[in-house]
C-alpha cells in the first residue's frame, strides 16, 4: 500500500527544508530508509511525490479463444475436474489460473442438485 501524499510532503519537507538526517526521518516518521531515498530521488528527477501507478502484473494464461474453449468444454462436460479442464486447454497454466478463469467467466464450482454447473447472470 502505497503512503499518503500528507506523509510524503512531510518527509519530503524535512529533509529539503528543514535539512533532516535520514535517520531522523526514519525516526520521527517510522518509515524505512529505502522510502526516504526513493521518494527524494522521484522528486529531484521529476519535481513529483505521487505514488507511481500500479504496473498491472501479470496477463491472465487463460484468455481470449482458450476462454472460450474452456466455457464450451464446461458446457458440455460439466462434471470436469479442473485438471481435466486444464488438460483438454493444454496449457501450462495453474489448477488456480483454471478456477480464476471459471469466476471470470460466472461458472462457480458448486454444483446444483442435478449435476450442472451453476450459471452466474453477470449484471
Amino acid at each position: 500500500m502505497a503512503y499518503s501524499l500528507d506523509l510524503r510532503e512531510k518527509v519530503i519537507n524535512a529533509i529539503k527544508r528543514n535539512k533532516m538526517t535520514y535517520a531522523e526521518v526514519q525516526e520521527i516518521f517510522n518509515v524505512s530508509y529505502t522510502f526516504i531515498y526513493n521518494l527524494e530521488k522521484r522528486f529531484d528527477e521529476t519535481g513529483s511525490i505521487e505514488p507511481k501507478p500500479h504496473a498491472g502484473g501479470m496477463p491472465p494464461k487463460i484468455a481470449g479463444k482458450k476462454l472460450e474453449k474452456l466455457k464450451e468444454f464446461v458446457i458440455k462436460n460439466p462434471d470436469a475436474t479442473l485438471e481435466e479442464m486444464r488438460e483438454h486447454l493444454k496449457t501450462n497454466a495453474s489448477i488456480m489460473a483454471v478456477s480464476r478463469s471459471l469466476d471470470k467467466l460466472g461458472f462457480t464450482r458448486k454444483k446444483n442438485r442435478y449435476g450442472q454447473w451453476n450459471k452466474i447472470e453477470k449484471m
